[in-house]
């Protein structure tokens, strides 16, 4: 089932209401989910790789954290994160200031930063690990199941 946009982002808890919660696609969700928003973001920084290095570290930290309370969703949340991480590092690996169009629309030339590729790296690591744990994707397929 798809990311539900219209729920009233800034009234719900999604620890209290598990159910309300759904996977969507990639990072859809990652800035309105809350109290997962306001607890991970803080720590979600790639400037440089060893800024990424602790970020990420982090990130982990809190999604083992989530995993041994139970909290799918938080765990979800986390992986969001590290995904994000890697995709907006990745974005500005490839175009200086992250903007990937001109003001006219049209695409701008490559400009490789070789700093954030490493960043984007740290990231993408940690995303691969998440991707292949068994536990994370049992528990994926059983909250999909349940709510959809």
């Amino acid at each position: 089932m798809a990311f539900d946009y219209d729920l009233d982002f800034d009234s719900i808890d999604f620890r209290q209401k598990p159910e309300l919660y759904r996977v969507g696609r990639g990072e859809q969700g990652v800035l309105l989910v809350e109290p997962y928003k306001s607890e991970i973001l803080p720590h979600w920084r790639f400037k440089t790789p060893d800024i990424a290095k602790k970020s990420s570290e982090k990130i982990m930290e809190l999604f083992e954290e989530y995993r041994k309370k139970d909290d799918f969703v938080g765990m979800d949340m986390a992986r969001k994160f590290i995904q994000m991480g890697y995709t907006r590092a990745r974005r500005y690996t490839n175009y200086k200031g992250g903007r990937k169009y001109n003001e006219d629309g049209s695409i701008k030339e490559r400009d490789i930063d070789p700093v954030k590729a490493e960043s984007a790296s740290i990231f993408k690591k940690r995303w691969d690990e998440i991707r292949e744990d068994e536990d994370y994707l049992k528990r994926k397929k059983a909250h999909q199941k349940k709510y959809g």
